[in-house]
């Protein structure tokens, strides 16, 4: 039985309006997407197949914005990802909403060490600021935020490694086409040290800057999300490049529903013929228990006794002889 992926569903839905907000973060938030996301533009995943990145590393399913957080009062614990929270909610620092941000393991790690990723649809790469200062004060957000989930007291050691990729649909010409990455390093000043990597390499920001198919580098993960968030081209005709060109499948076949739907059936056949050999059997005991009561004149009793009916049955058999 072949029936549409949830990504087919949501490419028709959004039609013409796939860049708008609603429907951006919809198509944005499915896990294939994210996982071709992450594997162009996060080191962490660089070596591994996009299928591998969504059925292993990205946990649950990615979280749309909706979820409202209050870090402050938080005691501690730490349809598309169980998705981490997406809004911040502090008493000093004030509300920020998260488009979507969702926890992803680190592969090859020992302890399933997680990543706190989030990601951002922007229209406008200069919207009135420095769109990479915003995308810093988010990463900066998530790391301050996991006081009280991730860590308490002075266990800095449990600080999660976090991300916010931005993808802008429309950068300044100088910008389409590009993938810019902005982390912590290290640099000796005097003298010459190192540092374990994983204890300064705690916020990366990404912008992801779409362009057109007539610029450069307009390939990869780049085109994908042109196509993808394209307000010109019609459904049938994203579905078809995402399919041909990126091996994203718009159907699903569904086995599994059906061998469940195969075992129900053979189920349901199974108890309906040992209910009808039940149902036959207590109608040739009841037969059984009317003829010796007319042919001997017994009571219901003596007769049950004399064809030796489980005394747990006696009062079934009372009930359909009516006494």
């Amino acid at each position: 039985m072949e029936v549409k992926t949830i990504l087919a569903k949501n490419i028709e839905a959004a039609g013409d309006k796939a860049a708008y907000d609603a429907a951006c973060k919809r198509l944005l938030a499915n896990k294939l997407i994210l996982a071709w996301i992450m594997k162009s533009c996060l080191e962490e995943y660089r070596d591994f197949d996009v299928e591998e990145i969504c059925e292993k590393y990205i946990e649950g399913e990615p979280q749309i914005t909706k979820t409202a957080v209050h870090p402050d009062e938080e005691a501690g614990g730490g349809e598309q990802i169980k998705g981490e929270k997406t809004e911040d909610n502090t008493i000093r620092e004030g509300t920020i909403t998260y488009d979507i941000r969702f926890y992803a393991i680190v592969p090859g790690t020992k302890e399933n060490i997680k990543l706190i990723l989030n990601v951002e649809a922007q229209n406008e790469f200069y919207p009135g600021y420095p769109l990479i200062k915003r995308g810093i004060y988010y990463c900066s957000r998530m790391v301050s935020s996991q006081y009280g989930v991730e860590f308490v007291d002075s266990h800095y050691e449990r600080i999660r490694k976090v991300y916010s990729i931005w993808i802008c649909a429309s950068p300044p010409k100088y910008r389409e086409n590009t993938i810019a990455r902005y982390f912590i390093q290290e640099e000796n000043l005097v003298g010459k040290v190192t540092e374990k990597k994983e204890n300064y390499d705690l916020l990366t920001v990404v912008m992801i800057c779409l362009g057109h198919s007539e610029g450069d580098n307009y390939t990869g993960i780049l085109k994908l999300l042109d196509v993808l968030l394209s307000s010109e081209k019609q459904p049938e005709e994203k579905k078809q490049i995402l399919q041909d060109d990126f091996g994203i499948k718009m159907t699903k076949t569904l086995e599994s529903e059906v061998q469940d739907l195969c075992n129900l059936s053979k189920g349901v056949e199974e108890k309906g013929i040992a209910i009808g050999i039940e149902l036959e059997r207590e109608a040739g005991t009841l037969r059984s228990i009317k003829n010796l009561m007319d042919t001997l004149k017994l009571t219901a009793e003596q007769a049950m006794a004399a064809l030796k009916v489980p005394e747990a049955e006696w009062a079934k058999y009372v009930n359909k002889l009516g006494q």
